[in-house]
């Protein structure tokens, strides 16, 4: 099965940033020890703080798609609910 590169888009509310920052940070320890994950780096836009990125790759669709299901980002979605301003994932394959 072909690698799977994941980008994901986090836009946090201007007054939120702090609180959705720290939950993103929450995910990384775990999410890095996890079975298949190859890397997953968070990034945030110099230019507008509310903006974060996740590159992430894993080995399998079917281990990210694990990752998906844990608890752990099951507990992000409920303490960030209501702060994210917008959410887009892409789910892309390296091609060069």
């Amino acid at each position: 099965m072909t690698q799977l590169t994941i980008v994901a888009n986090i836009k946090a509310q201007p007054d939120q940033i702090d609180l959705v920052k720290a939950e993103l940070f929450k995910l990384i320890t775990m999410t890095r020890s996890e079975l298949g994950c190859i890397n997953y780096d968070l990034h945030q836009d110099n230019d507008n703080p509310a903006q974060f990125i996740f590159y992430e790759n894993w080995e399998t669709r079917e281990l990210w798609e694990a990752h998906m299901a844990n608890d752990h980002l099951k507990e992000y979605m409920e303490a960030t609910q209501g702060v994210v301003e917008s959410f887009t994932l892409n789910e892309m394959t390296n091609i060069s």
